[in-house]
């Protein structure tokens, strides 16, 4: 018997009688179709190629559990396969959100923002904060208020405002100077914040 010239529906009931060398003939009769497919919506060859053998795998795994009812659609049943395999690519893909180091414009590996902080990152970040602390002791009644509330009670500018009894702006401009005043003393004193 030609398996070339059998359609479709006659290859999967030659397939449930125990032939399963007709998998093969369905697959490559599909293959381009598919394959087109998921490369036209994932915009990547070697991707494509992927994702078509993880859904020509499901397809096996589906037919040897008779999960499949022959209903003369089997194109379209390989295709919503394709495609639920296209969608959980974008899912893990957008789960994973990872950044490469060409993509980053600098090398992420080695990067101090990245690392777990030493114990001497650590003393002089407390150095930097017991600094900034004092600076901020110099600034106006007004300012200072902004500040602290902004920064040591993690306040939104509206409620700053609505605390204060000011404006929105008005808490902003505050801000604005108080960040002026804090620069003005960091570089009178001559400190390094690094």
């Amino acid at each position: 018997m030609n398996l070339k010239k059998m359609n479709d529906q006659e290859l999967l009931r030659a397939y449930s009688d125990g032939n399963e060398g007709v998998v093969s003939v369905l697959f490559e009769r599909h293959r381009k179709r598919v394959f087109d497919y998921i490369r036209m919506m994932v915009k990547d060859a070697d991707l494509a190629d992927d994702l078509l053998q993880e859904t020509f795998i499901k397809v096996l795994n589906s037919l040897r559990q008779e999960r499949y009812t022959d209903n003369g659609k089997f194109v379209a049943w390989v295709m919503r396969i394709a495609h639920n395999q296209i969608i959980d690519h974008f899912r893990r893909q957008k789960q994973q959100n990872h950044v490469s180091n060409e993509e980053a414009g600098y090398d992420l590996l080695n990067n101090k923002k990245f690392s777990d902080q030493t114990i001497e990152d650590h003393i002089v970040s407390e150095q930097i904060n017991d600094d900034i602390r004092r600076l901020v002791e110099f600034l106006p009644d007004e300012q200072r208020e902004v500040v602290m509330l902004r920064h040591y009670n993690d306040m939104s500018f509206k409620e700053i405002a609505e605390q204060t009894g000011v404006s929105i702006n008005t808490a902003l401009g505050r801000m604005r100077y108080a960040l002026i005043n804090l620069r003005k003393l960091i570089n009178e004193k001559q400190l390094v914040l690094q």
